[in-house]
């Protein structure tokens, strides 16, 4: 099993375009608050087994951490539970910061 990869790049263009994309962020609380992408709902690895009703199988899914290694495994958990439109943000939160794109504060996700 593979996990599917879009660029930050990509990301941006769908954000635009489709706002209604679910966008989700599995990193630590004190990483979230630290800022996240714009649009993002906060759901951090941990929690992804107890909230997975959450996340919408017939849409497409994006899940980004800092780096791609967490949310790498979130896409595979859900892919082994059926989820089949789900996708890693190659090089997380740091390549989307990398590439001049926005990062708005986390602290209003956070209960």
């Amino acid at each position: 099993m593979f996990v599917k990869e879009i660029e930050a790049s990509e990301l941006a263009s769908l954000l635009a375009s489709h706002p209604e994309l679910t966008l989700i962020d599995v990193r630590t609380p004190a990483e979230i608050a630290a800022g996240v992408i714009p649009g993002t709902q906060a759901m951090p690895l941990t929690v992804l087994p107890l909230r997975i009703a959450e996340i919408p199988r017939d849409k497409q899914v994006v899940f980004y951490c800092r780096t791609g290694a967490r949310s790498a495994q979130a896409c595979l958990y859900l892919a082994q539970q059926g989820y089949d439109q789900v996708y890693n943000l190659r090089g997380g939160i740091i390549n989307w910061a990398g590439n001049g794109l926005p990062i708005v504060s986390g602290a209003n996700l956070l209960p």
